[in-house]
């Protein structure tokens, strides 16, 4: 008989705690469609009394008792010190003693990822790692990296961010050889500072095997014109930020058109499925969950302000891939690229 998949789970995170964390594990349980157990992380005196009135909950989670809660707005140095024993922690934790094949947390980015680094450790010689944003295009889904975790970024770790993102891609939304881009001022060989060139060299390696297309420029992101989309996290965040405003402008001025008078509200009427259909593609709750790649386990963080329906998403995300191969993918091909490095280090010092 095969084992239950676990997932571990801060219950005391986000902005609305167990609440939303735990009805979304039983709405989770649903979408993963196989044998999962949860592991929730937090106060028992919070978590007991919803936990009794969920159907189904009985048998499937299993409370975890926590010292403490990690504050929205702690400094990730504050949360490293005198972060052990609360509620993130312990989550990450059971994954490195193997009780758990993921963690997942709505809390404080910078916390999850510093208390992450500092307990699953990094594979290879990654130094930070990099967040993923699932971006909605006109071709299905565009997986973006890095969407802050690394503000500056040389070329290997451009590279390195086109490898993650691939194996991410063919995990979390399948296909074979994802296609992936290096996002760019232009898409002409000359453009672009430094690193980026470099970057762009370096990925065409045919020892990567990475199903390399070039530069790509901003709009490309939502044509979808790649599976994968690599930068560092600066630019990253910035067009990430950028297109949420830009999604909400969209949705208000659409209400406020559809809502303008008699004539409106009745188109609005006749076209009420297609404009469900779009807020259902741009919904924020169904593209909810950003991992962080690059540990020696699987982590996925929750926006703070997710919904029961946005965390079940996110949950479902971590089983994907914890079910996957992606560690093992990584480590492979950061290997391939270390010996890349080490070849080219000796061939410029024999130039």
């Amino acid at each position: 008989m095969t084992a239950p998949l676990v997932i571990s789970v801060d219950a005391m995170g986000g902005d609305h705690g167990p609440s939303v964390v735990l009805p979304a594990l039983i709405e989770a349980a649903g979408l993963i469609g196989s044998s999962v157990r949860f592991l929730a992380h937090g106060d028992p005196e919070a978590l007991e009394p919803i936990i009794r009135k969920l159907p189904r909950a009985q048998g499937r989670i299993e409370i975890r008792p926590a010292d403490g809660v990690i504050a929205m707005d702690a400094k990730p140095a504050h949360a490293m010190r005198r972060g052990k024993g609360s509620s993130m922690w312990n989550a990450v934790e059971s994954v490195r003693t193997g009780e758990a094949s993921a963690a997942v947390s709505a809390g404080n980015t910078g916390a999850l990822m510093a208390i992450s680094r500092l307990v699953l450790r990094m594979i290879g010689d990654l130094e930070r790692p990099a967040l993923v944003a699932n971006w909605p295009t006109l071709n299905g889904m565009t997986s973006v990296l890095d969407v802050g975790a690394n503000v500056v970024c040389d070329a290997p770790r451009l590279v390195d961010f086109a490898i993650m993102g691939s194996a991410y891609h063919r995990a979390a939304h399948g296909g074979g050889r994802p296609s992936v881009g290096l996002l760019n001022v232009g898409v002409e060989h000359d453009k672009g500072h430094e690193e980026v060139r470099e970057a762009d060299r370096l990925i065409r390696s045919p020892s990567l095997d990475i199903n390399y297309l070039g530069f790509v420029e901003g709009d490309d992101i939502a044509k979808g014109a790649v599976d994968v989309v690599v930068t560092d996290g600066f630019t990253g965040n910035v067009a990430l930020k950028t297109a949420e405003g830009l999604a909400r402008f969209f949705r208000a001025e659409l209400r406020k058109t559809f809502t303008a008078g008699p004539l409106a509200m009745a188109g609005a009427f006749v076209a009420s499925g297609a404009l469900r259909e779009m807020s259902e593609r741009l919904n924020p709750s169904t593209i909810n969950g950003g991992p962080f790649l690059g540990l020696n386990g699987v982590v996925v963080k929750s926006h703070g302000s997710a919904d029961v329906r946005g965390f079940a998403h996110a949950v479902r995300l971590a089983a994907d891939l914890a079910s996957s191969d992606i560690l093992t993918e990584v480590a492979d091909t950061l290997g391939r690229r270390a010996r890349l490095d080490a070849t080219s280090g000796t061939e410029s010092q024999i130039a």
